[in-house]
């Protein structure tokens, strides 16, 4: 199968990175290489691209997708949180530009044994990275009905948390749940009948919060944001296209801080704690989808483009 992805956002975030010829740009969730071509369609000779992903699949075809550009081109199969290493191996200290895309790729929601879907029967698996050795089937039949509460509460939003761990943990009692599909079934079961009918998939959520659980994401956003704003030159950007609420009150509030650092109350007629922007928001409220972007595109719909630039 292809490795089929329609970068969400794409002109936006091409126009909001404000490519400079000679830049040097880091896409740390390179995909199938969608955002990177554009990014490189752009550069000078000069110019440099900077591809990282953690999924095999879409190395090995962004890798064929970007081949017209030659040694501009760098291709790190890592996590982006491993950001400031990987440039320090490639004699990188600072870059013009950083795009995140946190969106599942269609491709891995369409490859029904990768296990992100909940719409085929695949083995649970949901690893972005193949190389880890635990996998979702391990948390739905691992974690405690208590901590498979916490993670369907927090990471799904889903009302029915409480309800759907319940009826995990007694599934499980009697045979370890092995599918996407039997899993797809339980939570059905834990879902009154009336909020089937008119909600969206009664999955979808919990398949979320077991995605988000097994790969880190939010840890893993949360403790590197500072350090790649750290890692643009004055000037640069960063841009993060995020697809739930969750992702983007992270990023919203770190790039908040990142703009307005200083903790002194505030009664105080100066400043004394010392702290000094590292930048400003580059736009004010976040960029979504045009409708024209909505028809062709249903994935993008609940995504959001922020910007941040350094001083």
């Amino acid at each position: 199968m292809e490795f089929a992805h329609v970068s969400v956002l794409l002109e936006e975030t091409i126009e909001q990175l404000n490519i400079q010829p000679d830049g040097i740009y880091v896409d740390g969730t390179l995909g199938g290489g969608g955002h990177a071509y554009e990014v490189c369609k752009r550069l000078g000779e000069k110019g440099r691209l900077i591809g990282i992903d953690q999924d095999a699949d879409a190395i090995k075809a962004a890798g064929e997708r970007l081949r017209e550009f030659g040694d501009q081109v760098a291709i790190v199969r890592s996590n982006y949180c491993n950001m400031r290493q990987e440039l320090q191996k490639l004699g990188i200290d600072r870059v013009d530009g950083i795009v995140l895309d946190l969106g599942v790729s269609s491709y891995q929601l369409d490859s029904a044994e990768r296990g992100f879907t909940y719409r085929e029967d695949a083995p649970l698996d949901m690893r972005m990275d193949q190389r880890q050795l635990r996998t979702a089937r391990d948390i739905v039949n691992g974690y405690t009905e208590p901590e498979l509460f916490r993670i369907i509460r927090d990471y799904g939003e889903d009302k029915f948390a409480k309800n759907i761990a319940k009826h995990i943990a007694a599934a499980r009692e009697k045979k370890p749940i092995e599918t996407t599909g039997e899993l797809t079934e339980i939570i059905r079961g834990a879902i009154p009948a009336k909020v089937r009918m008119n909600g969206g998939h009664p999955a979808k959520k919990t398949f979320q919060a077991i995605r988000i659980e097994l790969n880190g994401e939010l840890e893993v956003l949360k403790s590197t944001l500072d350090d790649m704003i750290d890692l643009l030159k004055p000037g640069g950007r960063i841009c993060v296209i995020t697809f739930h609420s969750l992702e983007d009150r992270i990023v919203k509030t770190i790039f908040k801080t990142n703009e307005n650092p200083c903790t002194c109350p505030s009664n105080f007629p100066v400043c004394v704690c010392g702290n000094k922007p590292k930048g400003r928001l580059a736009v004010k409220k976040p960029i979504v989808p045009s409708e024209e972007e909505l028809i062709k595109n249903k994935r993008s719909k609940s995504s959001k483009l922020r910007v941040f630039e350094r001083i």
